[in-house]
């Protein structure tokens, strides 16, 4: 072995390790960050109604709205911490919450439609 060839293999050899924990590391970090099946809660909308009108969650749960009437509706937080795009039949919107407080929402497009998430 040339004492070139020495050279490279002990740059390459560490870089091959650094690259393999650098990967192993960032898979763990990905895999823990993906929410559980536990912390997903469901809201319907459904005949001009979100369904249930008022829900209570822990920190971290993610709520998915689903547009199950004929019409278009949008979930909108009063406070602006989350806004849906225009939902057609059957079309989800998700948010996760990552603060503790009470976060009322309505339907841009029927805005007497209500609803309320509380996040202990």
């Amino acid at each position: 072995m040339t004492t070139k060839n020495v050279r490279i293999a002990g740059v390459a050899m560490p870089v091959m390790i650094a690259m393999l924990l650098l990967f192993a590391g960032s898979s763990r970090v990905t895999a823990s960050s993906q929410p559980s099946a536990t912390n997903v809660v469901a809201v319907k909308i459904d005949n001009f109604v979100f369904g249930p009108q008022a829900i209570t969650v822990p920190v971290g749960t993610t709520v998915t709205w689903t547009n199950s009437d004929d019409i278009p509706h949008t979930a909108v937080s009063t406070d602006g911490t989350f806004k849906s795009k225009v939902m057609d039949t059957d079309e989800k919107f998700s948010y996760t919450f990552t603060k503790a407080g009470t976060y009322s929402y309505y339907c841009s497009v029927h805005p007497k439609m209500t609803g309320q998430v509380v996040v202990k």
